[in-house]
């Protein structure tokens, strides 16, 4: 029997070639896991009207950890329109199973490092290295929106809110509402895991992200929260900074910046920026972590127009494997994979072409797995 049962979630178009590159890495570094293949992804949205199946949740409740690779998403009257003719006209809606499953599982710790490994030509700066906490489970993608606006929620809001009387006469089709819902619980927890990275890996600062100035009932408890949980780690400096003014303060001066935390929306947001100044998407790599169960998968989406081509950058999934093996206890495994990785980047001879190279997707994966 084999120590490790891993989920393996291909998804839809360059997440099944990047996926299928990690797997070589893996059986390379030694890990002795099963690996059991789910179904997810757009394909079964079109056949079955579930993105996301039954017997791919209960997979994930008897698992160690699971590989992703990425999912397709489309608006939702197209998503609609490629359903099969049985399911159609059945008020199914599209929601994201990647969404769905962090909020099901309560993945609610979005761990996203960003790298700069050294002789990567795509640096922004040398020495860049990051690590961005994201809020997984709830803020603006929590999933309660209308649109339609339902008249007795309308009615209501005009009762109750002022800022909503511009709003009060538009007709229910020609307007939306998403709502944004921080919770105190979903803010400590996530504030308190980026303070305690920070103590065990001796990073000397966290940043807490927000718009607490405009947004001030959500982000102003993220904030609140902020500022209790920073009492606990004294030796650790604590700042904060709005979203917009982040986006320019990275780009500005990155080395000032060590561990950043924000809520959801925010988090996404900032993880690729940063993702970006270590090379792009094909770098960027994460982890979905909750208390019995963790997902690991690339930052970039599946990448339709490349389906099939073998050309996309395995790098970030690679990465987000070695993460898993971290997490899973397999920590010498988990280190010579990333040096694996960062002399194949220094040495620059093997390379996607992003990377100024000719290689594809398993050529580069091969080459890391021959330095292990």
């Amino acid at each position: 029997m084999s120590k490790f049962k891993i989920a393996w979630l291909p998804g839809d178009g360059v997440g099944i070639e990047v996926l299928e590159a990690a797997k070589i890495v893996l059986d390379k570094s030694g890990i002795d896991a099963e690996y059991i293949h789910g179904d997810i992804g757009w394909e079964f949205w079109c056949k079955e009207g579930d993105a996301f199946p039954e017997r791919t949740v209960n997979l994930l409740k008897n698992v160690d950890a699971a590989m992703f690779g990425a999912i397709t998403s489309k608006p939702v009257k197209a998503a609609a329109a490629e359903l099969v003719p049985a399911l159609q006209n059945k008020g199914l809606i599209y929601r994201s199973p990647i969404v769905r499953m962090r909020q099901m599982f309560d993945l609610y710790t979005c761990l996203r490092p960003c790298k700069g490994y050294e002789g990567n030509k795509l640096n922004y700066k040398d020495n860049i290295d990051l690590v961005v906490f994201r809020e997984n489970t709830e803020g603006m993608y929590s999933g309660v929106e209308f649109g339609p606006v339902p008249k007795e929620l309308s009615d209501l809001l005009t009762k109750i809110s002022k800022p909503f009387a511009p709003f009060k006469d538009i007709a229910p089709d020609q307007f939306a509402i998403s709502c944004k819902i921080n919770t105190r619980k979903g803010s400590e927890r996530i504030i308190r895991a980026a303070f305690e990275f920070a103590r065990k890996f001796n990073r000397k600062k966290v940043t807490v992200v927000h718009k607490s100035n405009v947004v001030r009932a959500t982000d102003g408890l993220f904030l609140e929260t902020a500022k209790e949980v920073a009492k606990d780690f004294p030796e650790i400096k604590m700042d904060d900074a709005n979203i917009d003014a982040i986006t320019m303060w990275l780009l500005k001066n990155p080395h000032n910046y060590d561990v950043l935390v924000a809520p959801n929306l925010f988090g996404d947001i900032i993880s690729d920026l940063c993702a970006q100044m270590v090379g792009g998407l094909g770098f960027g790599c994460s982890g979905n972590i909750g208390e019995k169960l963790a997902v690991f998968e690339p930052t970039h989406g599946s990448a339709p127009k490349y389906a099939g081509q073998y050309k996309v950058n395995p790098i970030a999934t690679i990465l987000s494997a070695k993460m898993m093996l971290a997490w899973l206890g397999e920590k010498e495994k988990a280190e010579k994979l990333e040096k694996a990785v960062a002399e194949i980047i220094k040495e620059g001879k093997v390379g996607t072409y992003d990377m100024g190279g000719t290689n594809t997707t398993l050529e580069v994966a091969e080459a890391i797995a021959d330095k292990l």
